[in-house]
């Protein structure tokens, strides 16, 4: 069996079929600027499904790429309790059935329950939201169908604010096909909603959903082309709205920083950099973290995807999260999960653990559900050496990567 890194092995497995990196990346229907990345050890293979179709193309096993037992493959996130509560209320239709709430839905509770729902995500308590989803989710569905009159509005506000958040969950908890769905659904509300804040935040959704299913393609179109028909109504007197544009920049840069595209990921950010100017502080409007912080720590977030750990940890510099608004655990801890996998890249295991112990601590369930951070862990478990009682070993357990 071939040793190394998995890119290492994918490199090796290819070079033996006598394949080129273009002919590869075709044939599991990625780019070759990507695959060069994964075999520069720069990227991981975050998807099963893309590591299987490597397998089979390669005329090998999945533990051949790997090296590790079929249980410790770079999968995702671990399977999450009341996902199948989830999954079973998105097949219920009581609107095609006519099933009529027991009670007269209260339009400001509905809004109450979604933003402290929101507060939990931004906190990274995803566990308990999904608990909640089901029951959150039955409560502000009637919202579209019954709300009349003066309230219309704020109902579909409401409305749209609800599946806008279980997508970003959905998206986080890696069930793409919820949170495609979630997201649709917030977008046909947006429209009804004629409002270009409830658009955008669908919007947004719906390129995270996209980018999660590895339609990266379809969700940078979206990105772009939404990000210029919102910015074109930012107004300094409209925070909710600069800071949607705004957060649809930021995306549309990690995309083009995940494409090797160096001097788009950088245009777009500056994109980004004139807004959060415009909005004038830090701030959480339409639950975006969007502000000067945010952009910075996503300076940090698209260099570590363009493969630059230098540019990466200079951007860090920049970067102080104590500015950014209480409550958004989540914004604090990607510093550090960039910046460890900054220091990976440059194989500095020992750096990069301090940064993951200190994503860990302040967000213990991020670094849980963090498709990179887990397969950072599974890496330099392989290159480790020490006893199974080191902090390494420990971070690993708490993280779900070994029991």
């Amino acid at each position: 069996m071939v040793s190394g890194s998995v890119g290492e092995r994918i490199a090796a497995y290819r070079r033996r079929r006598g394949l080129s990196q273009t002919a590869l990346a075709g044939l599991v229907g990625r780019s070759e600027s990507w695959l060069s990345q994964v075999e520069r050890g720069v990227r991981s293979v975050d998807r099963l499904s893309v590591l299987l179709d490597l397998a089979k193309v390669l005329n090998v096993e999945v533990e051949a790429l790997t090296g590790q037992p079929w249980q410790y493959a770079p999968n995702g996130s671990p399977l999450v309790d009341g996902l199948d509560d989830v999954r079973r209320f998105f097949s219920r239709y009581d609107s095609l059935l006519g099933i009529a709430p027991d009670d007269q839905v209260d339009v400001v509770d509905v809004r109450d329950r979604v933003n402290a729902a929101h507060r939990a995500y931004q906190a990274a308590e995803y566990e308990r939201v999904v608990q909640e989803l089901p029951s959150l989710l039955s409560l502000a569905d009637p919202l579209r169908s019954t709300a009349s009159g003066g309230r219309r509005r704020e109902a579909l506000a409401s409305y749209v604010n609800a599946y806008a958040m279980a997508a970003k969950l959905l998206t986080k908890m890696g069930a793409a096909d919820l949170a495609l769905l979630s997201a649709d659904r917030a977008a046909s509300a947006a429209v009804d909603a004629d409002s270009v804040e409830a658009r955008g935040m669908a919007a947004y959704q719906v390129v995270c959903a996209l980018l999660r299913a590895d339609r990266a393609e379809d969700a940078e179109q979206l990105a772009v082309q939404m990000a210029e028909v919102v910015q074109r109504e930012a107004r300094p007197e409209q925070p909710e709205v600069i800071s949607v544009a705004g957060a649809l920049w930021l995306i549309a840069a990690v995309i083009a920083g995940r494409r090797t595209e160096r001097g788009e990921a950088w245009r777009r950010l500056d994109q980004a950099e004139v807004l959060a100017t415009m909005l004038g502080q830090d701030g959480n409007f339409a639950w975006t973290a969007f502000g000067p912080t945010n952009v910075a720590i996503h300076r940090v977030s698209v260099a570590a995807e363009l493969g630059d750990p230098a540019e990466a940890i200079r951007a860090a510099d920049a970067v102080d999260p104590d500015r950014l608004p209480a409550g958004l655990n989540s914004r604090r801890a990607q510093v550090h999960l960039d910046l460890a996998w900054a220091q990976g890249q440059r194989k500095r295991d020992a750096d990069a653990l301090l940064h993951l112990m200190e994503a860990e601590r302040t967000a213990p369930e991020m670094v849980r559900y963090n498709v990179m951070a887990r397969e950072l862990v599974r890496e330099m478990l392989a290159r480790q050496k020490k006893s199974k009682t080191s902090a390494l070993h420990r971070l690993a357990v708490q993280a779900g990567v070994l029991d």
